[in-house]
């Protein structure tokens, strides 16, 4: 592993851990729908199951994302290119950026939307997977969380793509998921807590 990739690893670690309030808000119905629910069950595992989901998930897009990024850098030798993969994710990633100051400044922007099929996909799993047993639900809710439309997810994976290799873009996601982990965590355990307390309103 060289001192690049470890380097863009740490920072992917230290900004994913900073924005994962983000992920408390975007995520925090689905932590309650996969932990919540059913407070018969091992917290301990039903937290396991979703996080396991997610890092699945997560991973994959990472390992995607790098193979296409070493595809685009491929076809941008031909035309005389080099780390065209690099420069097209630093380029989004400046964009990202301006976005989110822009943002903060009370200047109203666009809400990315992700494809329809995508959002329909999840809708579809979480609706079936209530019909699960309580730890499968909370891993196919893990499982399906990539799916949904977040611009933060899809910042890091334009970061794994910029690796243009599957096994080191497996890992930036990887990273980015493990920054999220106290987060997300501490909002099941919270869900959880909720639920003893309020019983069978919880749902």
């Amino acid at each position: 592993m060289n001192v690049e990739l470890l380097a863009m690893i740490g920072a992917v670690l230290v900004a994913s851990v900073v924005g994962s309030l983000h992920c408390a808000g975007m995520c925090g119905a689905f932590v309650a729908m996969a932990v919540g629910l059913d407070r018969e069950a091992s917290k301990a595992r039903l937290i396991a199951a979703y996080n396991g989901g997610r890092l699945v998930t997560y991973t994959l897009i990472g390992v995607l994302a790098g193979w296409l990024g070493g595809a685009f850098d491929s076809g941008a030798e031909l035309v005389g290119l080099q780390r065209g993969a690099a420069a097209l994710a630093a380029a989004t990633m400046i964009v990202i950026g301006t976005a989110a100051f822009l943002k903060a400044l009370g200047v109203r922007l666009p809400r990315v939307r992700g494809p329809k099929a995508v959002q329909g996909a999840f809708v579809h799993v979480a609706r079936v997977s209530v019909r699960f047993s309580p730890a499968k639900r909370a891993g196919a809710i893990g499982l399906a969380t990539g799916l949904l439309p977040c611009g933060w997810l899809y910042a890091f994976a334009l970061l794994a793509a910029g690796t243009a290799h599957p096994v080191a873009g497996g890992l930036v996601m990887a990273a980015f998921w493990m920054g999220t982990l106290p987060m997300l965590v501490s909002l099941g355990a919270g869900v959880r807590l909720i639920a003893g307390s309020v019983g069978r309103a919880a749902p």
